[in-house]
């Protein structure tokens, strides 16, 4: 019942995006508020498996290969900070490679050498341009911490793609 109540929040921005947050609201007809409740739903339901304590691991993988590369970019979050985040407290056989962590922080900063080291990792992989970039290392990395369990071989029978997989 508590979780129902609303509480006011203060919160520091730039005159740019306010001005975008205003302009947002009187195109949809709505208030500022519903405006920036409705980014910070949209945030949260993305980035939900982060703040699940129980989400560790392999389980975090789809989150940094869908949406990392801005999540990195704005937190500031290295190689270092990806692998506590990722790995912290977790048992062996749910881990993520260190190297495809450095791929994962690569890929959000430095696209040339992301797609150096995937085409390393992965003799499949063949990025030329960010968009091959990005698809081959959801490929690799869908293929090698969600679909095969981590290295396990891959479960016979129809698996589920996710929306952005069966869009591209």
């Amino acid at each position: 019942m508590g979780e129902a109540r609303k509480q006011a929040v203060s919160i520091r921005m730039n005159g740019g995006d306010i001005r975008k947050v205003k302009q947002l609201a009187r195109r949809l007809g709505v208030r500022d508020s519903d405006v920036i409740r409705f980014a910070v739903k949209s945030m949260l339901a993305r980035f939900a498996p982060l703040y699940d304590s129980e989400a560790s691991g392999r389980n975090l993988v789809p989150v940094f290969v869908e949406s990392g590369a801005e999540l990195m970019r704005f937190f500031d979050i290295d190689a270092t900070g990806l692998d506590a985040i990722i790995n912290q407290g977790v048992e062996q056989e749910r881990r993520v490679d260190r190297d495809d962590i450095a791929l994962l922080a690569m890929s959000s900063s430095q696209e040339p050498y992301a797609a150096i080291k995937l085409s390393e990792l992965d003799s499949r992989a063949s990025p030329g341009e960010p968009a091959e970039l990005s698809q081959s290392l959801r490929q690799y990395l869908y293929g090698k911490y969600v679909y095969r369990g981590g290295g396990a071989p891959e479960r016979p029978g129809p698996r589920l793609v996710p929306a952005k997989l069966a869009e591209g």
